[in-house]
């Protein structure tokens, strides 16, 4: 059974977690074992740089030639992994030379409202894993009308079996596109599954809601779809969550880059990368609420404005599109399953049985495209969960570890 976490307050840090996080010794043994700049004799200046310009050279290579398509399963994979890296050379930046710094003015002010923005992320990664669970359902219907059209030879019963799994298909995302959240708003599940071994556990660690509805987690219609535990209230939006998170983002002024060596402006680097991951991961999977209005806008003096600009201006650009804008999601996968099952309901749309040569190739050739999307859905998904769930982990305990840090005596361990 995964370890269930507990809802987060948007509106406050999150309380240090005690059971979460290695020693500061243990870090600072480990700094050499990930993607460190501190090289004998650097500044802290040239470090901060460095980091800058690590965090600009990940970005680009998520728009560079050969890459998988934006915001496809594969390619949000790469994006979490640029951004966990990230948040790993970040951390072991602020426990270099720089440690005694982030704890005076101004750079004490900077770090706090970056780890105020990323608590605000907790949540919407819940939201996200809610919704690739809910792309999992969409998933089972899939499978379904690709066994049955798999089948041979084709008749009567076996295309309203397929057209009846493809219709519930339909349903269910009109339902989220149209419902402001849909079935999302009512699964508010955080990481871990509920069963039946769940509910002690919730109950112990006070994470046991009734939904608002009235009725208990796992009774009544539609139980597989709600939860022991929220991950999100039911008011909770999406789109005003990524405003909090980039919204007003504080811009170093040069004398708090000097005075810090440089690392206010790698703490201005991260809250960016943290924004615009966050608004990648909306625009793709279906979220509570979910809206791509948030502006956000860098200066171009950075190493890292440029490709932080481009993703967002060609995430805003793809949910523009016609055949993008009444979407569940822009994830390629969901588009997908979009074209795929109005394609078959419009070729399996006959009274004719057996079907035509002509109408079987169709029908058969559009199967073998359906069953890629399930296949790709399948290798994607579970994988995709694992890294929001290490995102999540690793921004608390990245924000507890510096907390701890921050609060001890300077020079003690």
């Amino acid at each position: 059974m995964r370890a269930t976490m507990p809802p987060t307050d948007s509106s406050s840090p999150a309380a240090p977690l005690a059971s979460i996080g290695r020693s500061i010794r243990s870090l600072r043994r480990d700094q050499n074992q990930i993607h460190s700049f501190h090289a004998a004799g650097d500044s802290d200046l040239d470090a901060a740089d460095a980091f800058q310009r690590r965090a600009a050279d990940l970005l680009t290579d998520l728009l560079a030639d050969g890459q998988p398509d934006l915001l496809s399963l594969a390619w949000t994979s790469r994006l979490l992994d640029a951004f966990l890296l990230c948040l790993d050379e970040f951390r072991a930046l602020l426990f270099g030379p720089g440690a005694a710094a982030a704890a005076r003015p101004p750079l004490d002010r900077l770090v706090a409202d970056f780890f105020d923005r990323a608590v605000k992320a907790l949540d919407l990664c819940n939201a996200v894993r809610d919704g690739l669970d809910l792309v999992r359902q969409w998933r089972k219907h899939l499978a379904i009308a690709a066994a049955v059209l798999a089948a041979a030879p084709l008749g009567e019963a076996q295309i309203r079996r397929a057209r009846k799994a493809l219709t519930d298909l339909t349903i269910l995302m009109l339902d989220d596109r149209d419902g402001g959240g849909g079935v999302v708003g009512q699964r508010n599940r955080s990481f871990g599954r509920a069963n039946k071994d769940a509910r002690p556990h919730a109950q112990a660690q006070g994470h046991h809601r009734r939904s608002s509805s009235g009725g208990s987690s796992g009774s009544g219609s539609g139980s597989h779809l709600r939860s022991l535990s929220w991950s999100v209230s039911r008011a909770w939006s999406a789109a005003r969550q990524l405003q909090a998170i980039g919204g007003g983002l504080p811009v170093p002024r040069p004398n708090d880059i000097t005075a810090t060596g440089g690392l206010a402006s790698a703490v201005y680097a991260m809250g960016a990368v943290l924004f615009i991951v966050a608004f990648a991961l909306v625009a793709a999977i279906p979220c509570q609420d979910r809206g791509l209005q948030a502006h956000f806008s860098v200066p171009r003096n950075f190493p890292w404005s440029g490709p932080v600009t481009t993703l967002y201006d060609r995430i805003i650009e793809e949910s523009k599109k016609k055949d993008r804008k009444n979407s569940c999601g822009l994830l390629k996968e969901i588009h997908q399953i979009e074209l795929c099952s109005r394609h078959l309901m419009d070729i399996t749309d006959t009274a004719e049985f057996p079907l035509p040569e002509e109408r079987d190739a169709d029908v058969q050739e559009a199967t073998r495209e359906l069953v890629q999307v399930c296949q790709s859905l399948k290798d994607g998904l579970d994988p995709l969960e694992r890294q929001v769930r290490e995102m999540f982990h690793r921004i608390v305990r990245t924000r507890t570890e510096i907390l701890d840090c921050l609060s001890r005596p300077h020079g003690t361990e």
